[in-house]
């Protein structure tokens, strides 16, 4: 059985492509097939191979194998706002059908898939559906990517609660130093630790230039290896 990781955050900008990639770094030099997923992403611009994501491109060059990029990304929108809005104004409806068709086909070429969702956890996909619809789908375990600013403890508290209540296992989370001068950085870490009932899986210091195999060396990997295969 493949098994699978899911990353959400706190919110948009907060770190989730940094830490999917980084997780999906540290398989394949440990010689494990994996790959990664950004199922919907906005802000796309245009190439000639179609609407590209940065988010997807960056899960693309760290996937072993590599897949096609509409397995990896199967809905690519320009405008950068919410999913839903953007679908809405693309003229194109946001299938769970579709996205299941793509992650199927990642699951057969690897052992691990590396799921990103786009903003946050309650983010629309449609009039009806969400992230944490979408999360519940795949029934992976979560990983929640806080960016620690000011506001992080209130964000943090409230997606750990929705997942938990989405009926998802919280297996780890992840500290992304976003604002690099934040007040009492290190205080408000061990509020987190201290209210969150899941590990924390690393820090990650703030970086001018965010660089995925540096992020993975903050990252204490080894929990979310773990993970039983579903």
């Amino acid at each position: 059985m493949v098994q699978g990781v899911f990353i959400t955050a706190t919110g948009t900008g907060a770190g989730k492509t940094l830490v999917a990639g980084a997780l999906l770094h540290f398989f394949v030099t440990q010689g494990i097939s994996a790959v990664g997923m950004k199922p919907v992403a906005c802000g796309c611009r245009p190439t000639d191979q179609g609407l590209r994501s940065g988010d997807g491109e960056l899960l693309w060059q760290y996937s072993d194998p590599r897949p096609l990029y509409e397995d990896i990304n199967p809905y690519a929108f320009a405008e950068p706002v919410a999913p839903h809005i953007a679908a809405e104004y693309s003229g194109v409806q946001i299938s769970l059908d579709q996205i299941d068709k793509h992650w199927r086909s990642l699951r057969t070429q690897s052992e691990w898939v590396v799921v990103e969702g786009v903003g946050g956890w309650l983010v629309p996909l449609g009039s009806q559906w969400s992230v944490a619809d979408l999360a519940q789908h795949f029934g992976y375990p979560v990983v929640m990517v806080v960016g620690m600013g000011l506001g992080c403890l209130n964000y943090a508290l409230l997606t750990a609660g929705a997942i938990v209540a989405s009926g998802l296992e919280l297996v780890g989370w992840v500290a992304n130093q976003t604002d690099p001068n934040m007040l009492r950085f290190d205080d408000n870490v061990l509020a987190l630790k201290h209210y969150l009932s899941a590990p924390l899986v690393g820090i990650i210091p703030h970086m001018m230039q965010p660089d995925v195999p540096t992020a993975a060396t903050h990252l204490r990997i080894d929990i979310i290896s773990k993970i039983p295969r579903k």
